[in-house]
C-alpha cells in the first residue's frame, strides 16, 4: 500500500491538492482511499459528494472518508472515560466543562489518525491519500508516540502492578477508586496502536509527507519551520507543491504587483526545498470543486508523474547526536567546499554555496547552541553544534 500524507498551514489549498491526488490515483486503476483527518472537514465541499465516517464509494476506484473524531474517541476512549466520570461524580465535580476535560487535549486527532493504520492493515486499497490537519497540529500529535511509548514500557508496567497492589485497599477506606483491568488495557491498546501507526508512517517505502504552500512570505515560513520538524521527527517528505500561482499573464495590470512578489518568492521556495521536487499548482479560472475539475488540476500538478511514485528518496536533512554535540546534515549536492559560508541569526541559519542560498529554521534542540565548525563531504554539509549557550554568527 502507498500512503501520501498532505499538510500545510491553514487555507493553502491542501484538501484541494489531495484530493485531486486520489482522483487522479483512480482513474490510473489503482483502489483509492481519500481520509481527512482535518476536524474541520471540507473533503465533502471540495468533491462535491456526501462523504460519511465510514469509507463511501464516490466513483471507479475511489472512496472518500471524513473521519468522526467524536466516534473515534468513544471507540478508543470510552472506558476510561466511564472511569473518569465515575471519579468526578464521586468528587463532585461534574458540570458542562468537566466533560470537556474527559479527553485530553490532541488526542481526539491521534483518534483520527489511528485510521490510517486500520487502512493501512485492511488490505482494501491500494493507495491512501490523507488531509491532515494544517501543519503544526499534524507535527505535535505524529511525535506523541515517542513519549507515550516510552512512558509505556518504562513506567507503564511499574504502575500497573502497584494499581493491583493498592485497588482492594482503595475499595476498603472508599478513597478514589483506582483505574480496573478494563481502562488500563484500553490505555495500553491505545498507545500500542500509536506505536504500529508511526511505524507505518515512518517507514520511507510506503508512506511519505508532501507540504503544500502558497508563494507568500508568511506560509513560506511556516512551510520551511514545518520541514525541519518533519526531519527531525523521521518522517520523509517527498515533494512540496506550490500552490494557487498566478499564470504569466497577470504579470500586466492589476495583479502584476502580486505576479512579481510570488516569482520572488518562487525562487526562495527552490533555494530553501531543492532538491526536493517543487511541483505547481496554477490558480484556476473556477474553484477546483467536483472530480472533473479535480481531474484537470492534478494534470496540471503532475503531468506525465505517477502521483503514487515516491518522488524522493533519502533525507536532506538529519539531526543526531555524537560525543556531547549535535550534528545537522544537509543535503547540498554540486557545490565546492570554497564556496560554503555560514550565518547563523537566531533561530535561522543561512548556508551560501556561491549563488546558491538556503535557510534552515532550526528546531528548539539546537536552538541557543553556538556552530562549532563545519565539514563538507559527498555531497553533504554537516554542521556541529555545541552546548546550550548564546547563538552567534559562524
Amino acid at each position: 500500500m502507498r500512503i501520501i500524507i498532505y499538510t500545510g498551514k491553514g487555507g493553502v489549498g491542501k484538501t484541494s491538492i489531495a484530493a485531486a491526488t486520489a482522483v487522479k490515483l483512480a482513474k490510473a486503476g489503482k483502489r483509492t482511499l481519500i481520509l481527512s483527518t482535518d476536524a474541520a472537514h471540507s473533503l465533502a465541499d471540495s468533491l462535491a459528494m456526501p462523504i460519511g465516517p465510514d469509507p463511501v464509494g464516490l466513483g471507479p476506484n475511489l472512496w472518500g472518508q471524513e473521519v468522526s473524531s467524536l466516534r473515534e474517541t468513544e471507540n478508543n476512549w470510552g472506558a476510561v472515560q466511564g472511569w473518569l466520570t465515575a471519579m468526578l461524580d464521586k468528587a463532585q465535580l461534574r458540570d458542562v466543562t468537566t466533560e470537556e476535560m474527559l479527553v485530553f487535549p490532541g488526542l481526539e486527532e491521534l483518534f483520527s489518525l489511528l485510521q490510517i493504520k486500520k487502512h493501512a492493515q485492511s488490505g482494501q486499497f491500494d493507495a491512501l491519500v490523507v488531509d491532515c490537519a494544517p501543519t503544526g497540529e499534524t507535527l505535535r500529535l505524529l511525535s506523541y508516540p515517542n513519549v507515550l511509548n516510552w512512558w509505556l514500557d518504562k513506567i507503564f508496567p511499574h504502575e500497573r502492578r502497584l494499581i493491583k497492589l493498592v485497588r482492594p485497599v482503595s475499595k476498603l477506606v472508599g478513597s478514589v477508586e483506582l483505574p480496573s483491568d478494563d481502562v488500563l488495557d484500553t490505555i495500553e491498546r491505545f498507545a500500542r496502536g500509536l506505536e504500529d501507526m508511526q511505524r507505518i508512517i515512518l517507514d520511507p517505502a510506503v508512506t511519505s509527507v508532501r507540504i503544500v504552500i502558497n508563494p507568500e512570505k508568511m506560509v513560506l515560513a511556516e512551510a520551511k519551520r514545518s520541514f525541519t520538524y518533519l526531519n527531525l521527527f523521521g518522517f520523509h517528505t517527498d515533494a512540496v507543491i506550490v500552490n494557487r500561482v498566478l499564470p504569466d499573464e497577470a504579470g500586466e495590470g492589476f495583479f502584476a504587483h502580486w505576479r512579481a512578489l510570488q516569482k520572488q518568492y518562487e525562487t526562495e521556495i527552490r533555494e530553501n526545498f531543492e532538491p526536493l521536487p517543487i511541483l505547481k499548482a496554477p490558480l484556476l479560472p473556477r474553484e477546483a470543486i467536483g472530480t472533473e475539475v479535480l481531474g484537470e488540476l492534478a494534470e496540471l500538478v503532475f503531468g506525465e508523474l505517477d502521483p503514487s511514485a515516491m518522488l524522493f528518496a533519502g533525507r536532506t536533512e538529519t539531526i543526531e547526536e555524537a560525543d556531547g554535540e549535535l550534528l545537522l546534515t544537509l543535503s547540498i549536492p554540486f557545490v565546492s567546499k570554497q564556496e560554503l559560508d555560514l550565518t547563523q541569526n537566531g533561530d535561522e541559519l543561512t548556508v551560501n554555496a556561491g549563488t546558491y542560498k538556503r535557510k534552515v529554521v532550526l528546531p528548539r534542540t539546537l536552538m541557543g547552541r553556538a556552530v562549532l565548525g563545519a565539514r563538507y563531504a559527498e555531497d553533504r554539509l554537516v554542521i556541529r553544534f555545541g552546548k546550550r549557550e548564546t547563538a552567534g554568527r559562524s
